[in-house]
Parts: structure tokens; C-alpha cells; sequence
């Protein structure tokens, strides 16, 4: 058994683009963490491969905060336990129990399908964006189902930026707190399998492609090119892994993250 870390934190995203929900667990699913991106805003203007209207569009999203209605029933699939027990797939979710009420930046509180909340989020963009919601059981994420970004790695880039790195600028599913010192040694554990905590099995699948997304200040919204351009220059534009899920689970924040041997 090789120990190569443990989960620093948990981090699930309601709705794509807005403000990140830290977590003491969460369920890990084939079709991503649970409640993770189930909301999201499309874009008449952008593309339909990625319909997508993001923080790259209306910066603002960031500052929204989405809190689940029924914050028990979207912990983890309510027949959890009874599943587990007959070695079955849990149940998903019925949408209507992952319901989302969002926090405005100003304070107000807004149930997610609220026509002001769209028009918010249209003030000053482009009027060629008419945007509408998007509902989904299974994470609406942009490639992979578990993004993994490592502690290391956002030091690095402040020593290489000279500038404090925010891990929540990079909106990772699981930190992961590395016993390596290195900065980007998560990536050498491409086509390779990680057990975290007692069950979940994360096969690591590829790097992850960086945006525009990673130079906002996930608070302000500020932004630093600077980040962007040195993750292109020194890292190939990559920063961080995608995974896929092997064996469903709760993973729990403090969880050691092990690497299986090749089979």
C-alpha cells in the first residue's frame, strides 16, 4: 500500500460557475460527486457543445452562492445505505429534491429558477446572451466527471507568479494534500488508480485544461492574467487532473488517498 496523500477538502459546485460548497463528505458517483453541478445557465450565443453561460461571460457568477433547499437529501442518494448493503447502484436523486435558493451578492435570496436572477446575471454582458436554466441528475461538468487538484501545486504557482494562489481558483472537487513536496505531482498519476478512504476508486484519466476561469479571484472576481499565462508557459496550459469513478462512495475530508498497484 502506497499512501501518496489525504484529502485536504471536498468542494461540490450546485450551480456551474457560481461559488463553491465545501464539504465534510461526499458521495462519489460514476457520474461525478453528488449535487456537484446540477445547475447550470445556457447561452444562446455559445456553441452547443458547450452551451454553457460561465464566469468567462458574466464574472459576477462567482459571487453567487447556491445553497441546496433540502441540504439532507442532496448529502448523498437517500436509499444509500440499502444499496451498499445489496451491492446494488444507488439511487439518483429526483430533481425536485435538488432544488436550489442562490444568494445574491447583495444579499437578496433568490430561488434559482427566478426570472430576476437571470436578468442579473445578463446585466452589462453582451445582449446576444438570452440565458436559460438547465436542471440535470448527473454533474453537467466540462470533461470529466472528478476534477483533483493538488496543495503542492497551487504553491508552486505562487512561488512562480509571485503572487498568493487561491486554491479555490482552480474549483477541484478533491484537494489533495500530497506527500510529495513537488508542485504538479499529481499529474505523474495519470493512468493510474487512487483508493481514497476505505472504498472510492478514482482512476486518473488525464491533465486538465486550464481557462480564463483560474484568473479570477474567486471572491472579487479580480483579474490576473499573470496565472493563465504562466500555467501555459510552464505547465502546457495544464493544471490539475480529471478522474473517473471506479467504485462509488463517501469520501470524508482527512481521508488518505493510496495508490493501487498496476493490475
Amino acid at each position: 500500500m502506497t499512501i501518496v496523500g489525504k484529502v485536504e477538502s471536498l468542494w461540490r459546485y450546485p450551480v456551474k460557475s457560481m461559488r463553491g460548497e465545501e464539504l465534510d463528505e461526499a458521495f462519489a458517483s460514476y457520474s461525478g460527486i453528488y449535487g456537484d453541478r446540477v445547475f447550470a445557465f445556457r447561452s444562446s450565443a455559445n456553441h452547443k457543445g458547450f452551451p454553457y453561460f460561465t464566469a468567462r461571460e458574466q464574472r459576477r457568477l462567482l459571487q453567487y452562492r447556491p445553497r441546496f433547499r433540502y441540504p439532507d437529501k442532496a448529502a448523498h442518494p437517500i436509499n444509500l445505505t440499502e444499496a451498499e448493503s445489496r451491492n446494488a447502484n444507488p439511487l439518483l436523486a429526483d430533481l425536485a429534491e435538488l432544488l436550489v435558493d442562490v444568494e445574491t451578492p447583495d444579499g437578496q435570496k433568490l430561488a434559482i429558477d427566478d426570472p430576476a436572477l437571470i436578468e442579473m446575471l445578463r446585466a452589462g454582458v453582451d445582449q446576444k446572451h438570452q440565458v436559460g436554466l438547465m436542471q440535470s441528475q448527473r454533474a453537467m461538468t466540462d470533461c470529466r466527471p472528478v476534477s483533483l487538484f493538488s496543495l503542492q501545486s497551487a504553491q508552486q504557482l505562487a512561488a512562480e507568479t509571485g503572487m498568493p494562489m487561491d486554491k479555490r481558483r482552480f474549483r477541484a472537487n478533491v484537494y489533495i494534500d500530497l506527500t510529495s513536496s513537488n508542485g504538479f505531482a499529481e499529474n505523474e498519476l495519470t493512468g493510474r488508480s487512487l483508493r481514497i478512504g476505505s472504498k472510492v476508486v478514482i482512476t486518473i484519466l488525464e491533465r486538465d485544461p486550464r481557462c480564463v476561469i483560474i484568473t479570477l479571484d474567486p471572491d472579487t472576481t479580480e483579474q490576473a492574467p499573470a496565472i493563465l499565462k504562466k500555467v501555459a508557459q510552464a505547465h502546457d496550459g495544464m493544471a490539475g487532473v480529471y478522474g473517473a469513478v471506479l467504485v462509488e462512495g463517501m469520501m470524508h475530508k482527512g481521508d488518505p488517498v493510496e495508490l493501487l498497484e498496476h493490475t
